[in-house]
Formats: C-alpha cells, sequence, structure tokens
C-alpha cells in the first residue's frame, strides 16, 4: 500500500497593499536615516572650533612680552648693580689706603712737633722718585724735618747726586749733569717740613741704583747729607708739596 506524497509547493494569496506598506516603511526608514545625518552635520557645524580664544590668545601674548621686558630690565639693573659695587669696594680700598697713609703722616708729624719730641737739627726724612711718562726724566720728592728751632725758619738748598751704572761703569751724576747746569739747588723755608720738589733727566743707558740728598742751611743752620736705594725711593709713598 503506498503512502501519499508530501506537497512540494505552498500556494499564497497575493496581496499588494501589504507589499506598498513594506515599501513605504523602507522609505521612512531611509528618509529618517536621511534626516538624522543632516542633524549630525548640523550639530557639528554649530560646535565652536577647537583651539585657543584668539582674545585669550593676544592677551597672553601680551603678558609674555611684558615679561620678556622686565626680565630684561632686572638683568640690566644687576648688572649695573655688580659694577657699581664692584667700582664702590675699589674706592673703599683707596680710601683705606688713604687713612692708613694719613696716620702714618700724623704719627709723624706729632712726633715732630710734640712737645716730648726729641731735639733734631736739619734732617732728610725720605727721598721719593717717580718717572715721567714718555721720557727720560724723573720727578723727586725730598722730605725735610727739624725741630731744633721751632720759633724760625729753616732756609737753604737741596742738592741731589745719583750714582748709577752706564756702558758696564760705574758712574755718578751731581746735580749739575742732572739738572741741565744748575748750581743753585732746590730751594726750601720751612719750621717744622717740608717736602722739595723737582725733575732731573737722566742720560740714556743709564741706570740708577743710588740716590744721595745734601741739603743745606743758611746762616749755620747745619748741612746734612743721606743716601737712599733707588729701589727705596721708589717705593717711597709720594705726597704732595706741603710747607710748615
Amino acid at each position: 500500500m503506498s503512502r501519499s506524497a508530501s506537497p512540494r509547493f505552498i500556494v499564497q494569496q497575493h496581496d499588494p497593499r501589504a507589499a506598498r506598506r513594506r515599501l513605504l516603511l523602507v522609505v521612512l526608514l531611509w528618509l529618517a536615516s536621511l534626516a538624522a545625518a543632516a542633524l549630525a552635520a548640523w550639530l557639528l557645524a554649530q560646535r565652536p572650533a577647537t583651539g585657543p580664544d584668539p582674545v585669550e590668545f593676544d592677551r597672553a601674548r601680551t603678558e609674555n612680552e611684558a615679561l620678556k621686558l622686565r626680565v630684561a630690565v632686572l638683568e640690566r639693573a644687576d648688572q649695573v648693580d655688580r659694577v657699581a659695587s664692584s667700582d664702590l669696594q675699589q674706592t673703599l680700598r683707596e680710601r683705606e689706603e688713604e687713612i692708613a697713609g694719613l696716620r702714618t703722616d700724623l704719627g709723624f708729624y706729632s712726633r715732630l712737633v710734640g712737645g716730648d719730641a726729641r731735639r733734631e737739627g736739619l734732617s732728610v726724612h725720605s727721598v721719593h722718585v717717580e718717572p715721567v711718562k714718555d721720557s727720560s726724566a724723573w720727578n723727586v720728592v725730598v722730605t725735610l724735618t727739624q725741630n731744633m728751632k721751632r720759633s724760625q725758619n729753616s732756609e737753604g738748598s737741596v742738592q741731589i747726586s745719583i750714582a748709577g751704572v752706564a756702558n758696564g761703569q760705574l758712574k755718578n751724576l751731581t746735580w749739575g749733569d742732572l739738572a741741565a747746569g744748575d748750581s743753585a739747588g732746590l730751594p726750601f723755608a720751612f719750621k717744622y717740613f717740608q717736602r722739595v720738589s723737582g725733575t732731573v733727566m737722566l742720560p740714556a743707558g743709564f741706570s740708577p741704583n743710588r740716590i744721595k740728598v745734601v741739603a743745606e742751611a743758611t746762616g749755620g743752620g747745619g748741612r746734612v747729607e743721606q743716601g737712599f736705594a733707588w729701589s727705596e725711593a721708589q717705593a717711597a709713598e709720594e705726597s704732595s708739596n706741603v710747607q710748615q
């Protein structure tokens, strides 16, 4: 006995209205996607551009330039302060040296004119020599003292001579050789002390090594000779002319 075969085809009734609904649904979905894309594009267009605000950027740049200028001014001020500090320190050192020299002079003058000072006649206290720039001339300062006759001036003249070496031989230059034939010497007149100054010329090739000072007072005031090493005379402190 044979079984009946299963049906291979199913016949359904065609519905035009359902097909139209499906088509309309597809169209609506497509339109909705287009609307969503347009909305997203519009929202992106409304978003502010990324990056700094131009106003804030200009303000920050202005502040930066002002800070750079201030740093430059402070660096310049610091440099000026350092230079001023260095100059001040140099000035203080010079003033300290001047004060030390003045204290030395004050002690010397106090001993010279003090009531307990030892009575001495005409004396050569020191001699200082200094070269004249771009020449063979030398400035000479001789300090003379006396406290034997406090109420009277000591008057007279000073002559110097210089011993040294020229052309490998010892040579002594007198005052006439040094002062272009002047035989009178450097005059002095003082009560307590005086610095007498003059200028001498040394011949070319002459190397000095010793200087001698001869001071002679008129009227029996005495005569004194004092020798100094040339290096000692160069190292002696220079002072301006003073007469007392």
